[in-house]
């Protein structure tokens, strides 16, 4: 065989194409298994170490990384996570191996997971409650340390919900009644709700200074703290590996349960994760519907002509429209003009404080609607033209009207691909940030859009977005080398929640072209 019946019969563009294929499939494993790289280890309670240095100085804390410098290869650096932030300032140090004089892993050194200011590496000294010493020395420290810590957990958990629940609840409602009228019997009774929260927060966190741990760092600077500022404890030195391996599925859980703490660079991500969830959900259900039927109208219903094929055109070109153009049309059509409709019409007695005139959730997901309709419109077009004329045609001289035709014949036939058009909406959604940006998410939301209070749904208030956090976490955080686990850990989630996203509907999908096999599908 020549080379030119090679070309004729289209070869090299079978190879080209297949590596090209090749290479995709190899770039996407590239960066997946670098998230995973660098996100599974997060979590995992590393071994401590401490370091002897030929200054004289003494160094605690995991190693997380090492480095070979191209200037000098023969001059390796360590990463050390330091830790105390409120003693060195920095939580992680770059040290010469060549400058290292010992090393070894103390048995009773101890992590200390704090609220505020990150990890603590050191050593326990003593316990006291109040001015008394309930505890000293290291074993009767850390055997009264392990029996108070739940309890001081249970008492930091309720000052959290006092503070960001319970008190701005009984708040909102108070506000609302004397909206209607300030000397109702409800409104007193609202107001002493208020009165008794507070008593019950100012008693709460005056019990919380009571217990207190001395600890001491591998120089030898003594620190006190709160035990309610204590998250987790624990000695990684001394634990085999199922205690690890149980630390380490508890650490994940906070992961998707716990709030973020540390300006977002510790805790867990529920808010974003919530958030994100929710949108795509009330994006999915706005988007659906106006994308079947413009495609239905465009493919079953309208005349072809000039005036179709100027508006398949517009609809293809809106797909290539950069996603922050949406997010400004968003704010100025649905938060400014709708919104401030909506506030002048039904709360104008809260003006001129908004409702629904600034950014919030419901706005957020109109806007990815409108920035995915066109994806949904193209792809149920194409599903719609795929479906065979002959059965149209039987469905027409069985004495069916088209809308019956339309709705028991093609639309269940083109369900399929229907659904990967909302595949692929959902899963460029669910990674986009610049619009969510202007149109409601927040670097910290303090209540959910969902709760137990009336209406129970709020399309109004603000959210977190999973893709948004690690945008804030990663570019805006004051603390780059401490923020960037979480950056790799959130990162890895949002690519596990749109994977799941996407595999439902594939399944899904593939369950509707089970059912229809009959079809071109």
């Amino acid at each position: 065989m020549t080379w030119r019946t090679t070309i004729r019969n289209g070869e090299p563009l079978i190879w080209l194409a297949g590596a090209a294929l090749g290479l995709s499939l190899l770039m996407v494993i590239g960066l997946l298994l670098l998230i995973l790289r660098h996100a599974l280890p997060v979590f995992w309670p590393a071994e401590i170490v401490q370091l002897q240095l030929a200054d004289g100085s003494t160094i605690l804390g995991p190693i997380r990384d090492r480095e070979v410098s191209e200037d000098d290869p023969r001059r390796p650096r360590l990463q050390v996570h330091v830790g105390n932030r409120e003693l060195y300032g920095a939580d992680f140090r770059w040290l010469v191996e060549a400058e290292i004089t010992a090393r070894s892993a103390p048995a009773h050194a101890i992590v200390v997971e704090r609220r505020e200011w990150g990890n603590f590496y050191g050593f326990l000294v003593e316990m006291r409650s109040g001015e008394a010493v309930i505890a000293t020395g290291d074993v009767p420290t850390w055997d009264t340390l392990r029996a108070r810590l739940p309890a001081a957990r249970l008492l930091a958990e309720r000052i959290r919900a006092l503070e960001t629940r319970d008190i701005a609840a009984v708040s909102d409602q108070l506000e609302r009644v004397r909206q209607r009228d300030a000397g109702t019997v409800e409104a007193h009774a609202l107001e002493q709700r208020a009165a008794d929260l507070q008593s019950e927060l100012a008693t709460l966190l005056q019990k919380s200074e009571r217990d207190r741990l001395i600890l001491t760092t591998a120089d030898g600077q003594r620190s006190e703290m709160a035990l309610i500022d204590v998250v987790r404890i624990y000695r990684p030195n001394q634990m085999a590996l199922p205690a690890k391996l149980r630390l380490y599925a508890a650490k994940l859980w906070e992961l998707i349960s716990a709030a973020p703490r540390e300006s977002n660079t510790e805790g867990g991500v529920f808010p974003a994760l919530f958030g994100t969830v929710m949108m795509v959900l009330i994006m999915t259900v706005a988007v659906v519907p106006f994308g079947v039927l413009a495609a239905l109208y465009l493919r079953e219903y309208a005349r072809q002509g000039m005036l179709v094929r100027i508006v398949r055109i517009a609809v293809n070109n809106l797909a290539g429209v950069p996603s922050i153009v949406f997010g400004v049309f968003g704010l100025g059509f649905f938060v400014y003009f709708v919104g401030g409709s909506i506030d002048a019409l039904l709360f104008a007695e809260q003006l001129p404080n908004p409702t629904f005139g600034t950014g919030g959730i419901l706005w957020a997901s109109l806007t990815l609607a409108l920035l995915t309709v066109p994806v949904v419109v193209v792809a149920t077009e194409e599903a719609l033209a795929a479906v065979p004329r002959e059965h149209r045609e039987a469905s027409l001289a069985l004495g069916a009207t088209k809308l019956e035709t339309i709705w028991r014949v093609v639309l269940p036939n083109a369900l399929p691909g229907i659904l990967t058009g909302l595949i692929l909406a959902m899963a460029r959604a669910a990674g986009e940030v610049a619009p969510l940006m202007i149109t409601g998410v927040v670097k910290l939301a303090p209540t959910l859009p969902l709760d137990t209070a009336w209406p129970f749904l709020h399309l109004d208030r603000k959210f977190m977005h999973l893709g948004f956090h690690i945008y804030d976490v990663g570019f805006q955080s004051p603390n780059v080398e401490a923020a960037k686990p979480m950056v790799y850990a959130t990162t890895l989630l949002l690519v596990v929640i749109v994977i799941t996203l996407n595999l439902g509907a594939i399944l899904l999908r593939n369950r509707l072209r089970r059912r229809f096999a009959g079809s071109a599908f």
